[in-house]
């Protein structure tokens, strides 16, 4: 039975695109480079859109994913997204007045790896202590005094880092760090706004994670049938 629904073209879900305004988007790698494509419904946590072979590094694999959704109908108020920058790109392009939510959970995640659980400068303990508000922020006053305390490191840090010289790799880290932080503040915040907006692409994650451990069971699937494969799982399993 497996075999004859691989073999067939996977049905399109009957779905009116133009319903859903609050969307999550995310991609996955199964294997480098294979990898995988989706939106979904920030409301209902329910698929509407997955894709297999489009890798969020490709902005033109991304373009074309995208331009057919809109092109089906979809008209995002936001989108919540991970940061990759081709992604942001793009979505930009094609929906000018669309929000783009940065996801706070991924913020903070990379900022604390960077900055390293017991750092030994000043400058980077102060900004990991930056980091571990991220996700704490619920009202418009936190917001403030959150955005008032990296105003005050990069006043007393910002140049200082910028103008260094140092190549260690701990360093580094700490620069990504803080450019990270910088472009990422404009669109960190727009959930405070609309309580509508998710802060997190962690409902999407999670298909993913659920979605890996089922495609693992088949022990291996025909490189000629993943796409069929993966289009019926969506399909049959959108939550």
């Amino acid at each position: 039975m497996i075999n004859r629904y691989l073999k067939q073209t996977p049905v399109e879900p009957a779905v009116g695109l133009g319903q859903y305004r609050h969307l999550i988007f995310d991609g996955t790698f199964l294997h480098r480079p294979q990898s995988l494509a989706a939106l979904m419904d920030a409301k209902t946590h329910t698929l509407i859109a997955g894709r297999y072979g489009v890798p969020e590094n490709s902005e033109d694999k991304i373009l074309k994913y995208l331009e057919g959704l809109k092109k089906a109908g979809l008209k995002p108020f936001s989108f919540t997204v991970d940061g990759n920058p081709k992604v942001m790109k793009v979505m930009r392009i094609l929906w000018p007045e669309v929000l783009i939510q940065r996801c706070l959970v991924h913020i903070q995640r990379q900022g604390l790896s960077w900055c390293r659980v017991s750092p030994k400068t000043s400058y980077a303990r102060h900004l990991r202590r930056i980091f571990l508000q991220v996700t704490k922020i619920k009202a418009p006053a936190e917001r403030d005094e959150f955005l008032r305390s990296v105003k005050e490191w990069e006043a007393k840090y910002g140049s200082q880092i910028a103008s260094k010289q140092e190549r260690g790799y701990v360093f580094s880290d700490i620069k990504r760090a803080r450019s990270m932080l910088l472009r990422a503040l404009p669109d960190m915040f727009h959930y405070l706004d609309n309580p509508l907006i998710p802060i997190s692409t962690n409902g999407l994650e999670g298909y993913f994670s659920r979605l890996k451990a089922h495609y693992r069971q088949h022990r291996g699937v025909r490189k000629e049938k993943r796409k069929n494969y993966f289009q019926w799982y969506f399909y049959f399993v959108p939550k």
